[in-house]
């Protein structure tokens, strides 16, 4: 058996800013730490952080008055932000920069009194958070078939925001359905979907058809990762989203010669190597890493944890 190892793979530069903010967080006020939803959709980073005095809430009303609390990589609504700030919590902004952005396009669009389509999954916390920062001008669609039913205000008032996980091809076919329904529709000069999420998607679209089997580590909650999983199935190979190794099943794995490896943006590396390790052990299978696309993106500590810090720490 060959694995094909993908990259780019795994934490992604949202991801990674977010753990480290919750990380120095812990070191700096010590447990309990408070986070609003999940920091990241991982079984095991959530879980690991929970062995660590980590509460996650879902509601403000279950943080004690004046704790630390750090918003997740996703994002909140201003709606979250002034219930943070009545109830006097030491608010960490852990926000992904490419959500934020799409934040402010909301904003901006809601300004100049446009109807916004948001492309997103219903329920999904970054399109919650996004929502909140227009809920009257700002209307969710997630298929095409939404588009064909959507009626609005002014058809020539129309702007367009896609949530930052979604697979390219499927947001570029609601877009095309926006297109033609809104031929004055407005969008960002860049594409909401993250560079990490487009990355990801490339690699499993260049390196799938090679491979009998495709494993995506990654928890069911995790937009990215299902989506990776999705169009690694398309491709022909069985295609499989797993958390970790417990989950393998050998019937995958009879007469496959070659087993793709990837992992979505929030999946830890240490989760990889343990999935390699047991195809190693258990078929002696052989690794080839095969790199699509370089990545160097860094996002720093939010200035809300920098300026809690000590002044001599980095």
């Amino acid at each position: 058996m060959k694995i094909i190892l993908a990259n780019p793979r795994g934490f992604c530069a949202g991801v990674n800013m977010a753990i480290e903010s919750l990380e120095r967080a812990l070191e700096f006020f010590g447990p309990p730490i408070y986070v609003f939803h999940e920091i990241v959709h991982n079984k095991y980073v959530v879980e690991r952080f929970r062995r660590r005095g980590t509460v996650f809430v879902e509601v403000l009303d279950d943080v004690p008055e004046g704790s630390a609390l750090l918003y997740s990589a996703h994002g909140v609504s201003p709606q979250v932000r002034e219930q943070a700030r009545v109830r006097k919590l030491k608010a960490i902004d852990a926000t992904c920069p490419l959500v934020t952005k799409v934040h402010l396009e909301a904003i901006r669009y809601a300004r100049e009194n446009y109807t916004i389509v948001l492309i997103g999954h219903e329920g999904h916390d970054e399109v919650i958070g996004t929502m909140g920062e227009a809920p009257d001008r700002m209307v969710l669609v997630e298929t095409a078939g939404d588009v064909d039913a959507l009626e609005v205000e002014d058809p020539d008032k129309v702007a367009y925001l896609t949530q930052t996980t979604l697979s390219v091809d499927d947001a570029n076919v609601v877009i095309a359905a926006l297109r033609a329904k809104f031929p004055k529709i407005a969008n960002p000069v860049k594409d909401d979907i993250c560079y990490a999420t487009q990355n990801r998607q490339e690699a499993v679209r260049e390196l799938a058809p090679k491979a009998d089997v495709v494993l995506v580590l990654g928890s069911q909650n995790s937009s990215n990762s299902k989506r990776l999983a999705e169009i690694g199935g398309a491709l022909g190979p069985h295609a499989h989203l797993i958390d970790g190794v417990a989950e393998i099943r050998p019937e995958w794995f009879v007469a496959a010669e070659t087993v793709l490896i990837t992992a979505g943006a929030s999946a830890p590396e240490d989760v990889v190597q343990q999935v390699i390790e047991y195809l190693q052990q258990t078929y002696g299978a052989s690794i080839q890493e095969e790199l699509v696309r370089e990545e160097d993106v860094h996002f720093p500590l939010p200035r809300s944890l920098r300026e809690l810090l000590p002044a001599s720490a980095p």
